[in-house]
């Protein structure tokens, strides 16, 4: 593909049979006092014949619907390709609007974004995935044959505190043994943590050797170990590494949670949570005085000097020409009320 766009002979309305050459995938401005061709340049000739030739490479039935266009008055253009054109003309009231929302391109970008997307983690940046647990017994039996594992219910990961609740538990669930911060205890055994240090206590739900026909009991120990530690599942090979599995859409390390992937998740409109103050588009504005913040409608913004004289000592019955009631919140967490100025 040719780097630049050649234009020769281009004859529109104010252009005199202008020759020019302009580079592809940059940004170019045309500029120029009124009258002088830019918009018979840019949309009159080249996308004019950008879209004249796009539509030439449909099907004839697609071309009946479309209509003949005409051939731009140029002699050639040579490295061109099928062109979307903005008119200067306002089309939107929307002042969020954007090129690929007028263009409606950006809907096929949150389709593309929802279907190829990988979420991952935005502490660790580890990939964030859902399996089921035919999928984690799967990825378990293709290990090498003979293999020892253990299927553990991680229950504490990485907390502070003595745990006997959950010694206590796995006791009456009929459970023989656990592993606390990595070595392996019996449960009828006490077992006593330092109350201010960090621990991480896993459940032996089963112990297994990689063969043919483990796949039914396998698959039923993995989803008591995932019931037991909300979705999670820990395969320790013996004398080898630590395996995690998740069966919920969540970061296993963190518990960073989102949803399966869906192209409203792209929207720019989505519905956020309420914060302290918001600026710019929206309805309501705030302007700070000292440790006061007021939220007043946009179309009072214009009055500061009235808040401020409120806030200096003004008369809270007052009003402010067609009596709107605005709303005054203390910066430091004391609840919000009404007021009217």
């Amino acid at each position: 593909m040719q780097d630049k766009i050649i234009i020769k002979g281009a004859k529109k309305h104010n252009l005199k049979n202008v020759d020019l050459e302009i580079p592809r995938d940059k940004l170019v401005v045309l500029t120029g006092l009124s009258g002088s061709g830019k918009s018979s340049l840019a949309f009159d000739t080249i996308y004019a014949e950008g879209q004249r030739r796009y539509v030439e490479s449909l099907s004839s039935y697609a071309r009946m619907f479309l209509g003949q266009m005409k051939k731009p008055e140029v002699d050639s253009i040579d490295g061109l390709s099928p062109a979307i054109s903005i008119d200067q003309k306002t089309t939107s009231k929307n002042p969020r609007s954007t090129v690929g929302t007028v263009t409606e391109i950006y809907d096929y970008f949150r389709l593309l974004y929802a279907r190829i997307g990988v979420p991952h983690c935005p502490k660790c940046g580890r990939e964030i995935a859902q399996q089921t647990v035919d999928q984690i017994a799967d990825s378990v039996l293709s290990m090498d044959e003979g293999t020892k594992i253990q299927v553990l219910a991680p229950m504490i990961r990485g907390k502070k505190g003595e745990h006997k609740g959950v010694f206590e538990s796995a006791r009456k669930s009929g459970f023989v043994r656990v592993r606390v911060d990595g070595i392996l205890y019996d449960l009828s055994e006490e077992i006593k943590l330092e109350k201010n240090k960090k621990h991480s206590v896993e459940i032996v739900v089963d112990r297994l050797v990689i063969k043919e026909g483990i796949r039914s009991r396998l698959s039923d120990s993995l989803e008591t170990a995932s019931k037991m530690a909300d979705g999670l599942v820990l395969i320790n090979v013996l004398d080898g590494e630590d395996i995690l599995y998740s069966q919920n859409y969540a970061c296993p390390d963190h518990g960073i949670s989102i949803n399966e992937l869906s192209p409203r998740m792209f929207l720019g409109q989505m519905k956020k949570p309420e914060v302290d103050s918001i600026d710019g588009l929206s309805r309501r504005m705030s302007e700070v005085y000292g440790s006061r913040r007021i939220y007043a409608r946009r179309s009072q913004a214009d009055h500061p000097r009235r808040y401020q004289n409120h806030l200096a000592g003004g008369d809270q019955g007052q009003r402010l020409g067609d009596g709107r009631q605005y709303r005054r919140a203390d910066v430091y967490g004391r609840s919000e009320r009404e007021i009217r100025l």
